[in-house]
């Protein structure tokens, strides 16, 4: 037996870099080439290595400090004497593309290690990432092309998570035929009459799984030629450096040095309603479209509820919605809402707003609901119920505590702007992050979180992230709305074009959206956008770009905007705002 001291090797031309993570303490027995203590530089983050197996006798560093070259960090009491140098830093945790120490590419496969637990891992990895939805999968090939083994863990059988297996995009191809299907009646008013649709559920569910397919496939094919593995099952923490894999085929235990936890969100099941009963669905049983029932209650306006509604309504079921709050969509500005409940108002068969469901009973012909507030629904007895009341994240469920990672009560694990959690080596990303619970946010955290795991300096620092309802017609809002802009006492212009002036709306007889636009008076610069009316979504991108590039409303306006198009309203917001609008009558600002 006897005592070295682990210095800090060479690591280029770099001082004073500071130590991020302490991976042992003292007491702790160690394996040669075990990882001691996490050093970032601006250009990688490598781990000090301990030189022989042996016992961490002191740390001479804490999280914080800043060393360099020759600093000794630990005192190890090694199993044997040894005269070996340590050995250069090594990367195998995270280093970038470009980092000055070199990182010796991952293997096709890595050999199996002896994991914290005492257990020789199955698979051994660089990053593990938990989860393959937008945002895991995202951050797994990120990681993979900046030359890190990433293992993908996914419990679907297919790549694509929530979002695309039974989420965002079956859901879209869904509301694609029930515009379809509106626009072809709407056209009657035109002189172009259509029969009755006539609904092949069969063929629309396989057109709706192709789609699912389509992108399914192209995620497995990028995930093979990235050479990410992808384990399937549900994954739970059993350390800080493992992860035990459930499948039908048996368990498997990972290895890994940093993960990344992706694991999303599941729809909250409201207590009081009979879930064992079929006839009960969340969004996953909507979107499986087993039936067209007559009458559909929707417990729920929010954005996923009135999606479905428009789904239901157009394929021919009587849908009712009730919503706890006093109006649909809470969250957005209500003018915005508005031009949608009038439109509803005439599909529906009810909108029921300040009501909510106090029992549901399973019968024979139908679910009975007892209904209590200011707006309760004529009919009781429904042939379907779809609750869609919100998400509730993941983290409690992947056993997260056992990696030391900090979650609250409701789910949430917290993360810092380079998307760690309070272990170091282990970031989390997308909707178990919290609010807004969207995509296409958790696929830039993704992006972020994997490059920093592989050395870069990046951190997340969205000024805005839009939101959209696919509903009809859409809405789509970046930035602060007015009820917020009132709330924080900020002095702002509002700029409003409505679509009744848009010869692009009134050619497609969809004359009751509008583009509104919201200025600070000090600077004029955007902070703050909202659409309704077709294709909003894909308008609202300008103005979450407008806002992150800083415009001014005259950048906006002195825009030119092809003509005839939706587009245009958005310049056009921006001149009624400056008070240079044509195409308008307007009364001069004072």
């Amino acid at each position: 037996m006897s005592t070295i001291e682990i210095k800090v090797p060479d690591i280029g031309n770099y001082h004073d870099v500071p130590v991020i993570e302490l991976l042992v303490k003292p007491g702790d027995a160690v394996k040669k080439d075990q990882g001691l203590v996490t050093l970032e530089s601006d250009k990688a983050t490598m781990e000090v290595p301990a030189p022989a197996a042996g016992v961490v006798r002191e740390l001479r560093v804490k999280l914080g400090d800043a060393v360099s070259e020759g600093v000794v960090i630990a005192l190890l009491e090694t199993v044997a004497a040894t005269t070996a140098a340590a050995p250069a830093a090594t990367a195998s945790k995270t280093a970038s593309a470009n980092a000055a120490i070199p990182v010796p590419p991952p293997a096709a496969t890595a050999t199996p290690t002896a994991s914290s637990s005492g257990r020789t891992a199955d698979v051994d990895c660089q990053l593990l990432v938990l989860g393959a939805g937008p945002g895991g999968y995202s951050a797994a090939f990120r990681a993979a092309d900046l030359g890190l083994d990433v293992v993908l863990v996914e419990r679907y059988p297919a790549l694509g998570g929530v979002c695309l297996n039974v989420g965002c995009i079956p859901s879209k191809a869904l509301l694609h035929t029930a515009a379809v299907i509106d626009e072809a009646a709407a056209m009657a008013a035109h002189g172009v009459r259509f029969g009755a649709p006539a609904l092949d559920l069969d063929l629309l569910r396989a057109f709706k799984d192709g789609v699912v397919g389509k992108l399914t496939a192209g995620l497995a094919g990028m995930a093979r030629q990235r050479k990410v593995r992808v384990l399937q099952g549900a994954g739970t923490f059993v350390s800080a450096h493992e992860l035990e894999i459930a499948s039908a085929g048996g368990s498997r235990r990972v290895s890994f040095a940093q993960a990344i936890i992706a694991a999303g969100s599941q729809p909250v099941k409201l207590p009081g309603f009979p879930w064992d009963d079929p006839r009960v669905m969340d969004s996953t049983d909507a979107l499986a479209l087993k039936d067209i029932p007559k009458s559909l209650l929707v417990v729920g306006g929010g954005i996923i509820g009135l999606e479905m509604a428009c789904v239901y309504a157009a394929l021919g079921s009587a849908v009712t919605v009730v919503e706890l709050a006093d109006q649909l969509m809470p969250g957005a500005d209500p003018d915005l809402v508005k031009p949608l409940a009038q439109r509803l108002g005439k599909r529906l068969a009810g909108i029921h707003l300040r009501t909510k469901v106090i029992e549901a009973k399973a019968q024979k012909n139908g679910i009975a609901v007892l209904f209590d507030g200011e707006s309760k629904p004529a009919t009781t007895l429904f042939d379907r119920v779809l609750v869609s009341v919100g998400r509730t994240p993941n983290g409690q469920r992947v056993g997260a505590a056992a990696a030391g990672v900090a979650v609250d009560a409701r789910g949430y694990i917290k993360v810092d702007a380079q998307m760690r959690s309070n272990v170091p080596h282990i970031f989390a990303i997308g909707d178990i992050v919290g609010n807004p619970m969207l995509a296409h946010k958790a696929t830039h955290e993704g992006h972020v979180a994997a490059e920093v795991a592989a050395g870069r300096k990046r951190a997340f620092e969205a000024r805005v992230i839009p939101s959209v309802a696919y509903t009809d017609p859409e809405i789509a809002w970046v930035g602060l709305t007015e009820q917020q802009a009132q709330a924080q006492g900020l002095a702002i212009g509002v700029g409003k074009f409505p679509w009744a002036a848009s010869g692009r709306a009134i050619g497609i007889d969809r004359t009751e959206g509008f583009t509104k636009l919201l200025f600070d008076e000090t600077t004029h610069r955007i902070v703050g956008a909202g659409i309704v009316g077709p294709h909003a979504g894909d308008l609202i991108a300008e103005l979450a770009l407008a806002i992150e590039m800083g415009a001014e409303a005259a950048d906006i306006a002195l825009t030119i905007h092809p003509h005839p198009t939706l587009s245009e309203s958005v310049g056009l917001a921006a001149e009624v705002y400056e008070g240079t609008v044509t195409d308008l009558y307007l009364p001069k600002r004072k």
